[in-house]
């Protein structure tokens, strides 16, 4: 053995044992006129949270519980995103629908199967960000019907790169507001209230 390294004393883990965990970061208050940019998860500082398309419904869904996110970005094994998933979309009838046509049980059920496809996935640049307030987005989303919109950097060289991410539910805590996560139709019921006091 080496002279230079000395091993260590350790002990027995202690009963009761707890884990420290770091805690929330706290949300900043903004209001509706401020920066749109105040509200959108930056992929540039947050990684984004990702399921490869053979993941099953499952596996995502315990995914977004971890990490405490309600949309997953359906990607390759380059990281290529084919989609996005919410978690609307596997506890809802879309895998027992899938399940049922393809003779599979809601187990087999991969997120490449209930996913909404890229061609289907509406998203803003970051120049409309740069210059949107967050009362704009809420708008966006209420007139879309969408819990959440993508932003996409991009130019006249290289393809859309997935720069950030704004959840209606998100906007909500920002705003001071308790947005619904069952459907769009609760939560712009309680950001057009939120509108209309403006």
């Amino acid at each position: 053995m080496s002279d230079t390294f000395a091993a260590l004393t350790t002990r027995p883990l202690s009963r009761g044992a707890l884990i420290h965990q770091t805690p929330d970061a706290e949300i900043a208050r903004v209001g509706l006129e401020d920066a749109a940019s105040h509200v959108m998860t930056d992929l540039r500082r947050v990684p984004a949270v990702t399921a490869p398309r053979e993941t099953l419904v499952d596996e995502a869904l315990q995914k977004m519980i971890h990490a405490k996110v309600r949309l997953l970005l359906v990607v390759d094994d380059r990281c290529g995103v084919h989609g996005v998933v919410t978690a609307r979309d596997l506890v809802g009838e879309a895998p027992v629908k899938v399940a049922r046509q393809e003779g599979l049980s809601r187990d087999g059920v991969a997120v490449r199967q209930v996913m909404t496809p890229l061609e289907e996935v509406d998203v803003l640049t970051m120049d409309q960000v740069d210059q949107a307030r967050v009362g704009d987005i809420v708008e966006t989303l209420r007139k879309a019907a969408r819990q959440h919109l993508l932003v996409v950097d991009c130019d006249e060289y290289t393809c859309d790169h997935i720069r950030g991410i704004f959840s209606a539910t998100q906007i909500g805590r920002h705003l001071g507001v308790e947005i619904s996560p069952e459907g769009p139709a609760q939560s712009f019921a309680e950001l057009e209230r939120l509108l209309q006091r403006h």
